[in-house]
């Protein structure tokens, strides 16, 4: 590697190797310690190709959710199965792999911006922004990247766009998918709403068992299935169909109503 070699969004990857060794080395008791990150289906990993792989997830927090996965895909890459035991696979971290996110978010503080050289591929919302619902067309530039990032490497991506759970899945997940057909991988993650705040930032309970979970790739038709085919099959491969409400632990139903409803207050104060 030169020692200012670049990817394709003009991130040192030296700068960016250091920042994942060293956010690698911070944050594994998160998941190792504090509370446990129980692994399923991590051999999937090993076996993708080094680009063109769409990773799309439940959400539960700003980063936290992130930060597992980069944990999860470099030890799968060095050779552990559903297991991060022995954080020396994160000295020679896979450097192609990036995740989309706000960009209110990741302009949100010098902690994450700093995250943000560490892959983020920043997008407008189109429908959201500082708390109000907002009605924008899609930057056609937010597509783009995501297929440069692909074509790059892997992208992981949170197709509600939100960390409430249940919420309807984007069909900009689905154009994506059916403009640049990349082999997508669902993964489910659970736990990190209760034991992070919701920046996933801040332990806020310990002895938490969360568990983050790999499916096999999607059969996808990128030519003939329907945006609203796509969905559905994300929607329920993530386990986000209405379907799956009845397996929510109703500690976890209270909890996401009473932040609601906060969130509600202060907006009304604002």
């Amino acid at each position: 590697m030169g020692l200012l070699k670049k990817n394709p969004f003009g991130h040192i990857l030296i700068i960016k190797k250091w920042l994942i060794r060293v956010f690698g080395l911070m944050t594994h008791r998160r998941y190792r310690g504090f509370n446990e990150l129980s692994i399923e289906g991590s051999e999937i990993i090993k076996n993708l190709p080094d680009t063109g792989v769409l990773f799309v997830s439940n959400h539960q927090t700003y980063f936290a959710d992130v930060v597992a996965m980069f944990h999860v895909f470099n030890a799968s890459l060095s050779g552990r199965v559903d297991s991060i035991k022995n954080v020396g696979y994160i000295w020679h971290p896979k450097l192609n792999i990036y995740y989309v996110a706000a960009k209110e978010t990741m302009k949100a503080g010098l902690l994450a911006r700093i995250m943000a050289y560490a892959g983020a591929i920043k997008v407008e919302r189109t429908w959201r922004s500082k708390g109000q619902d907002v009605k924008r067309k899609v930057n056609p530039d937010d597509s783009k990247n995501v297929g440069v990032a692909l074509d790059d490497g892997w992208v992981i991506t949170f197709p509600q766009g939100t960390t409430t759970p249940f919420k309807p899945i984007r069909k900009g997940t689905a154009h994506i998918i059916k403009q640049y057909k990349p082999i997508v991988v669902p993964i489910v993650i659970d736990g990190f709403r209760r034991s992070f705040d919701k920046k996933g930032l801040r332990i806020k309970k310990r002895g938490i068992l969360q568990s983050f979970q790999v499916k096999e790739p999607l059969k996808i038709d990128y030519e003939n299935d329907s945006v609203d085919a796509i969905v559905g099959k994300i929607e329920y491969a993530i386990e986000q169909h209405s379907s799956f409400l009845k397996v929510i632990p109703m500690e976890e139903l209270e909890e996401i109503e009473h932040l609601n409803e906060k969130r509600r207050y202060s907006y009304k104060e604002e």
